[in-house]
This record gives structure tokens, sequence and C-alpha cells, in this order.
């Protein structure tokens, strides 16, 4: 208990020396060559130590950290608990796998953080703007090394009922017209850790599923597809967390 409360004290300090490095490291070297390979395993090494301090452990088992190592041409679609589920995810992927996020055009256009994003290599997502917004994401995942994976939150925004929420149709649209594949990540127990509302975490485990590619045919119906992927995220969710993911 000493401990903890020691290391949250530390985090004052340390939680926004962090928050600055990643922001501004983009905007003063983001043009070198090979700098994104470098900025997310920083990031992944920022995550990890964030956690260290929060006492938050994630739980994923050896064959779902080798299945990323050797992992190529996807999509990683992932459901959405809690604000710990970004730190969680890059805290695990190993530095043989490359991602970037996809972020909401608001925070991408934030001034004290555009530039870095920009240099970071996310994704801007214009939520107003639909087939546009999923065009320009479909381009520019096209362009992407098959090394390098987009991150995507299948369910849009955080859900707050047990089970997973509805999918969106976005990561199924661009894995079916980029011809990549899907790899879900599924979390379980982050939202125990850090409810709607709460600052800081409980002290716990968070537990992550990487399941195997799922391909998806450019001419499959694509609400099907859609359904396809989320009872497979759905039986893995479930079985971690004794909740029963609704049909929609």
């Amino acid at each position: 208990m000493l401990l903890t409360l020691v290391k949250r004290i530390l985090l004052l300090p340390v939680g926004p020396a962090i928050f600055l490095f990643l922001a501004f490291a983009p905007t003063v070297c983001g043009t070198r060559k090979g700098f994104r390979g470098w900025y997310w395993r920083r990031v992944s090494r920022a995550c990890s130590l964030l956690l260290w301090f929060l006492d938050v452990k994630v739980e994923i088992s050896d064959a779902a950290r080798e299945a990323l190592r050797t992992d190529e041409n996807s999509i990683i679609a992932v459901n959405h608990r809690s604000h710990l589920d970004g730190f969680t995810m890059l805290h695990v992927i190993p530095d043989e796998k490359w991602v970037t996020f996809g972020a909401k055009k608001e925070l991408c256009e934030a001034a004290l953080l555009k530039r870095g994003f920009e240099g970071a290599g996310l994704l801007k997502i214009d939520r107003q703007k639909g087939r546009d917004a999923l065009s320009s994401l479909t381009g520019a995942i096209t362009e992407m090394p098959a090394r390098r994976s987009p991150i995507l939150f299948v369910e849009g925004t955080r859900s707050t009922k047990p089970g997973l929420a509805p999918f969106k149709a976005g990561a199924v649209l661009i894995a079916q017209q980029t011809g990549r594949a899907i790899r879900p990540f599924v979390i379980s127990h982050s939202d125990k850790l850090l409810p709607r509302g709460k600052f800081l975490p409980f002290k716990g485990t968070v537990h992550i599923d990487v399941l195997d590619q799922m391909s998806f045919a450019n001419d499959e119906n694509t609400d099907a597809a859609v359904a396809r992927l989320r009872g497979a995220m759905a039986r893995a969710y479930d079985a971690q967390t004794g909740e029963t993911t609704p049909e929609v």
C-alpha cells in the first residue's frame, strides 16, 4: 500500500514530463528517416512505465505475443472499455510490430498536439464526413507498409454496458477495400480498474486476447462480416468476464 502511494506521488512530476516528451518529439525530429518506428517504440515504453506507476498489470499469453511479433498486412480491431485501453495495448505490442492509431479530427487538430500527431503518423478521422473520411482512411492504409497496422476502436467509443457494444462498419469496410485482414484485440477488465469518471485506476490486472487474423472478401455482405467479427470478439470477451454480449 505504501509503495503504491509513493508511486502515485512520483507520477505527478513524471507523468507530465513523459507527455511533453511524446507530444513534442515529433515536432522536433518527426521528418527524420526511421522516426516513426523509433517514436512508437518510445511510446510503448512510456506506456509500460506509466502502468508500472499505476500498479496496473497486463495479462497476455506468449502465443499472442508471438502472433503480434510476426503479424503483417492487418488492421487491428479493438473493443473500448476505458482510457487504459490504449496504454495496455501499446504495452504488449512488441518492437517488431509497427502500429498507429486512428484519432478523431478534433484531437489531431488541437493546437498543442497537431504537429506532433502529424509527425507520428496518426490517422485523422472526421466523424462528420462519413464516406469521405472512410475514403481518406482507406487511402492512407493502402500506402502503409505491411508491417504497420492501424488500430481502430470498432465500437466507436467506450462501452459502459455489459458485453460488447454494436460495432461500426468502418474497420470491415477498410479491410474489404484494402485487402488487409483484421487482427482482433479483445480487452477485458480495464473498465473495472478505471470506470468512467474516475481519474486514477484501481490496482489490478487487464486481460488481452489476440485472436487469429480474419479475412473479409470484397464481395462479402458487410453487415454479415461485421456480425462475424463481433461474434468472434464477443465470445472471447464473454469468456473472460462472464458477461453476455447482447445480439444486435
